[in-house]
């Protein structure tokens, strides 16, 4: 008998070697508010077929977990893989970045046009799934058994992504008569996938699903046409230098051709600068560049970069930190919990922040505060600051795309550019990888190095980090004059070395060491790429170091 303590009802009990957790769940009569996707056990998140060897402690979950929630994006993609072969069986999905609460996806190879009619289709051919119930079956084969059965089935690019990714194992999801590959686990059955749409969007389709903070709802469709043409640009650039998957980037690092990627990628982004600079010079009137942004998206290089574009176009920039004007400490408003709210808009005092822009964009010269953080307040330490006559002020922080912030201000004299890392990159067609792993893995890396946190550290304030980037940064991106992409087609397989030893330090007594075990997990498809390539101005040195720019 193996000892088993269930977190949910915080009760110890034993059960047979080989008992799945579906077993105990029903014989510990677990139900939460939605169904069972699977569980933490002993911190690693399994599916309710696996069967308990050793003793654990297991925490059930339901779709309101970051885990079930990605549990049941997996399943839908597989869904709707099957459904676009079955009914169009010349055409390949490619499952390609989020964008509007949803998935877009494209169809390849498809030539007709993509209208009512098909998206009826598709979304009948997927409510019969669900009906029928179909079991997703995982199945452990030796690699090269798995490989063979991937070619048997026309999937000739697992071969390729396997062939950097050493186990003497891999797994093949099957659902009826179809197989694939996906790097986490799936629901048990077709019939726990209750809510879902297909959409038209833009040139394909939009694969809706529910969010875990909102389980029984999806989110309103919204146009965000700046973001997904930044998002159709990288990735179909990605594809036209022959880059878009890992295993791409794998043969080019092996071949010794990584550098030609290191150097296009980022002559790519460093055009995109100067092509900003350039739109700004355009604007006679513009006096005043804000730029806004998620956690580690690179804002603050970018500020500097396209601050050495703009003197190429005749400007002096002058820059100012938003964060120099916050509140004192005892006027910080407060959050649901009662915790001081720094992200939220009234944590800046505005009206100082305002006066002093005015005065700056009039010619006077100004005292600039410096916040210093530990004692609470703004100090006046005789920082004093005029505007030249050929002068612009770069502003970066992350309310600069909330018209609140600059109220006092005119918009013709403002230009606004929004930074995040989009990631054009994916695993492979099925797999594609979140914009914020990709920003995680930024943080965790620049957190250890100039911080001194540790990867538990970061991932225990990722949640809250990500609750303030939806309220305060997310809706206003659209505003947006500019977008910049600061994502690098290379650059996981850059971090890899430095994330992976402080991932790794993750003690398996934390909850957060699923999270660990995720990333680690996404990292392992990547090889790994000296940083010795990387130009001193790049975005990536202001996580890595070595930087040519001073922060």
């Amino acid at each position: 008998m193996i000892s088993v303590y269930c977190f949910n009802n915080q009760h110890d009990t034993s059960y047979p070697h080989g008992t799945s957790l579906m077993e105990i769940a029903k014989a510990e009569g677990i139900v939460l508010k939605y169904p069972l996707l699977g569980a933490l056990v002993n911190n690693k998140v399994r599916d309710m077929n696996y069967l308990i060897h050793k003793p654990c402690q297991v925490r059930f979950f339901d779709i309101t977990s970051t885990y079930g929630n990605d549990m049941y994006k997996r399943s839908l993609y597989f869904m709707l893989f099957k459904v676009v072969s079955d009914l169009l069986p010349n055409v390949r999905l490619r499952i390609s970045h989020s964008i509007s609460g949803g998935k877009y996806c494209a169809l390849d190879g498809y030539n007709g046009e993509i209208d009512d009619a098909l998206v009826s289709r598709l979304t009948n051919a997927m409510h019969e799934l669900v009906a029928r119930n179909i079991p997703f079956r995982r199945l452990e084969m030796l690699t090269p058994d798995a490989l063979a059965e991937y070619s048997r089935h026309g999937m000739d690019e697992k071969s390729r992504l396997f062939k950097y990714r050493k186990r003497i194992f891999t797994t093949i999801y099957a659902l009826d008569d179809k197989i694939n590959y996906y790097y986490g686990f799936l629901v048990p059955s077709t019939g726990y996938i209750k809510l879902f749409s297909i959409e038209k969007y833009e040139s394909g389709l939009l694969l809706k699903m529910p969010q875990p903070k909102h389980p029984d709802t999806l989110s309103a469709t919204r146009s965000n046409p700046k973001l997904f043409a930044i998002y159709r640009d990288y990735k179909e650039g990605a594809m036209r230098f022959g880059v878009p998957y890992v295993m791409d980037i794998n043969e080019r690092t092996v071949s010794g051709e990584i550098g030609d990627v290191v150097r296009v990628t980022e002559a790519i982004q460093e055009n995109r600068f100067a092509r900003i600079a350039a739109d700004i010079r355009s604007r006679e009137k513009v006096k005043l560049v804000m730029i806004s942004g998620p956690s580690s998206s690179g804002k603050t290089t970018t500020c500097k970069r396209i601050s050495v574009q703009l003197a190429i176009q005749g400007y002096w920039p002058v820059q100012v930190s938003v964060d120099d004007f916050f509140v004192e400490r005892e006027q910080t408003p407060k959050d649901k919990d009662g915790k001081l709210d720094f992200e939220a808009l009234e944590a800046i005092d505005l009206k100082l922040f305002n006066e002093t822009l005015l005065k700056l964009m009039d010619g006077q010269e100004v005292e600039l505060p410096t916040f210093d953080f530990q004692q609470g307040k703004k100090l006046w330490l005789g920082k004093k600051v005029q505007m030249k006559e050929n002068s612009i002020l770069i502003i970066e922080g992350i309310h600069c795309l909330n018209p609140k912030l600059t109220e006092a201000i005119p918009d013709e004299v403002k230009y606004r550019i929004f930074v995040s890392a989009l990631t054009s990159i994916s695993i492979d067609s099925q797999n594609p990888i979140p914009t914020t792993d990709n920003r995680l893995i930024r943080r965790i890396v620049r957190d250890h190095k100039y911080r001194g946190y540790s990867a538990l550290d970061t991932l225990r304030r990722w949640e809250s980090v990500r609750n303030g980037e939806a309220k305060n940064i997310f809706p206003y991106q659209e505003n947006a004059d500019a977008m910049v992409n600061s994502a690098l087609i290379y650059e996981l397989g850059i971090l890899k070395p430095y994330a992976v030893p402080v991932l790794n330090e993750v003690p398996e007594t934390e909850p957060e060491y699923a999270e660990a075990r995720r990333l680690l997990k996404l990292l392992s498809y990547f090889k790994s790429i000296t940083p010795d390539m990387i130009p001193g101005t790049s975005i990536l040195r202001e996580f890595v170091g070595g930087s040519q720019f001073s922060y």
